[in-house]
């Protein structure tokens, strides 16, 4: 009686006031998706089909690649990887004129590629950059802004946890989006890159130009981060060209961690401790998630929402183009009143089959769900990026840091657009690799 899709909408409606009322996202999913189920099919199917569910998501391998890469993060944040990553990158480019905003994209995009969040990413980097640039004498709004953006880089550069727990949802090959995910998170930087520059050129008084270090010392600060860069590289290369599994190359890294932290001597027990306490912490929310998701998940499922939005907008017949477009649009909207992962887990089922239904593949809709999301973080009036840069540098005003991320903003707008046009830009990869 209750299994149609105006049952689903008043679960998705439900779940997005517990959202706004400050509710867990895990726990809100679980919990109308347990109740919706409840209302459709029953108390008793309800609960074993969400017994089964948790049980058959604890029990998968690839569910240990989570816990291994934040490990792994964590262990490499002990040994002052963001210092040194944006340290080596202004050695090299602290010279030019905006060189310590190219330093900053720079250190995010190394520095995502070993913690994999936006928010981590942007705050670390964020408390190491920011103090340097105003120093300087760098516009207020062009360093934060920075920041702010290159914080979305953790999101795309592998290993990412937003593409891990894509992946589960949505039962797509981690490594594939780890291999897709690698031009997409390039050409993101070289974006930002290029906003700077053409910010140099039309206000060069944002950045003055700082004293040029000598090739001794690039060459010390390049030798700190040698160890990491060679573990990450080997790590994502591994898996590129089918070396090991995801599973496989996060313990990899992990192990590597581990041994760099004790090259370095920053092995003890205190840190080893706060590691695994934080990789727990870390690791226990975002299961919980994943499991209320796929609860939530079967519950839209059962309803018929999905396939009734798929056919409403495949009955529109605007081609698959125009479908994207929209589909990309609403993504946006989201967006600006929710949080990436709540985007991720409450967008997925419903459109996933939308998108495939214009003959594109999971792997690029999961990419391109990730390119939204990062969006989200910049995009006012949420922008977890923007309020996480503000609290580290709490003399600037946040009307600054959103006037300062504005350019970046309308970069990712283009961005994501060619995505569309060029799906080629995620798929390619992947395919030449044989994946």
């Amino acid at each position: 009686m209750y299994a149609n899709p105006e049952t689903g909408m008043v679960g998705i409606a439900a779940l997005v006031a517990l959202l706004l009322l400050g509710v867990p996202i895990g726990a809100a999913l679980g919990l109308i998706g347990i109740l919706g189920l409840i209302v459709v099919i029953g108390f008793e199917p309800a609960l074993i089909k969400a017994g089964v569910t948790t049980v058959e998501t604890l029990t998968r391998y690839e569910l240990g690649t989570l816990p291994l890469f934040i490990l792994m993060a964590q262990l490499f944040f002990s040994a002052n990887a963001s210092r040194d990553l944006f340290d080596v990158a202004a050695k090299f480019l602290g010279h030019r004129r905006g060189g310590l905003a190219y330093a900053s994209v720079a250190g995010c995009a190394g520095f995502g590629a070993i913690n994999g969040s936006s928010l981590a990413t942007a705050a670390t980097i964020g408390m190491v950059a920011l103090p340097e640039m105003r120093r300087r004498g760098y516009s207020d709004a062009l360093a934060t802004g920075t920041v702010a953006a290159g914080g979305t880089l953790g999101q795309m550069i592998p290993p990412s946890g937003a593409l891990i727990v894509f992946g589960i949802i949505a039962e797509q090959s981690i490594g594939k989006l780890f291999t897709a995910a690698i031009i997409p998170g390039l050409t993101q930087a070289l974006f930002y890159a290029l906003v700077i520059w053409l910010l140099m050129r039309v206000r060069p008084d944002l950045a003055p130009a700082s004293e040029r270090a000598t090739w001794s010392e690039r060459w010390r600060a390049l030798r700190r981060v040698a160890d990491m860069l060679l573990l990450i590289s080997f790590v994502i290369g591994g898996i590129a060209v089918g070396l090991f599994s995801p599973s496989e190359a996060a313990a990899v890294g992990a192990a590597g961690a581990l041994a760099i932290a004790a090259w370095r001597k920053r092995l003890n027990r205190t840190m080893l401790f706060t590691a695994f306490d934080e990789t727990l912490r870390t690791s226990g929310m975002i299961l919980l998630v994943v499991i209320g998701a796929l609860i939530f998940s079967v519950f839209v499922s059962v309803t018929g929402l999905a396939e009734a939005i798929g056919d409403a907008v495949t009955g529109l017949g605007l081609g698959p183009m125009a479908t994207l477009v929209v589909v990309a649009i609403l993504l946006l909207l989201l967006g600006s009143v929710l949080d990436g992962l709540a985007l991720m887990l409450l967008t997925t089922p419903i459109l996933l089959p939308v998108v495939t239904a214009t003959g594109m593949s999971p792997i690029w809709f999961g990419i391109f769900l990730v390119r939204a999301m990062e969006i989200g973080f910049v995009h006012p009036p949420l922008g977890m990026n923007l309020y996480v840069i503000q609290g580290v540098a709490k003399d600037v005003s946040i009307a600054r840091v959103f006037k300062g991320v504005a350019p970046f903003l309308a970069s990712d707008l283009v961005h994501l657009f060619l995505l569309i046009l060029f799906p080629a830009l995620v798929m390619w990869l992947p395919g030449y690799l044989g994946q």
